[in-house]
């Protein structure tokens, strides 16, 4: 498999962090850190932006989708709140990860903590073209649940 270079930028409040990694030599996601300067309290339903002290320079062509991560999910019920969030290539500011409390226990987020997952992607560009019909399908219009119970 290539890999991709991506330049990035580390902000002074993440200069002691570690570069996002893989967790794994077959993982498909760079764990992303936490940059608070201190501890971040979340409540139950309640969100935080927590910074990562990163800027990357994308290529064209690419995105990178923060995810969460499962553990805290499943652990602590905490998650990103606008999932998958989007970073475009052409975006130069600092990742920020948008986390919220879905458990029922406050949680409490460190400076250097695994906070989220950063996956790259190809992007297809595509050119929308009217039509008055489109081609069915087996499916056609069966909406939410429709494909099993």
């Amino acid at each position: 498999m290539e890999e991709l270079l991506i330049p990035v930028r580390r902000l002074p409040h993440a200069a002691d962090l570690p570069l996002p990694a893989y967790a794994t030599p077959m993982a498909a996601g760079l764990d992303l850190y936490a940059a608070c300067s201190a501890p971040v309290t979340l409540h139950p339903g309640e969100r935080q932006m927590i910074p990562t002290g990163l800027i990357l320079a994308l290529p064209e062509g690419y995105l990178a989708d923060l995810r969460p991560r499962s553990g805290l999910a499943w652990k602590h019920g905490v998650t990103l709140l606008n999932s998958p969030g989007t970073i475009d290539a052409d975006y130069r500011g600092e990742i920020k990860v948008v986390l919220v409390n879905l458990g029922g226990e406050p949680w409490t987020c460190y400076r250097g903590d695994r906070i989220a997952q950063l996956v790259v992607l190809p992007v297809a560009r595509v050119t929308l073209r009217e039509v008055s019909e489109l081609d069915p399908t087996s499916r056609g219009e069966g909406g939410f649940g429709h494909t099993g119970k």
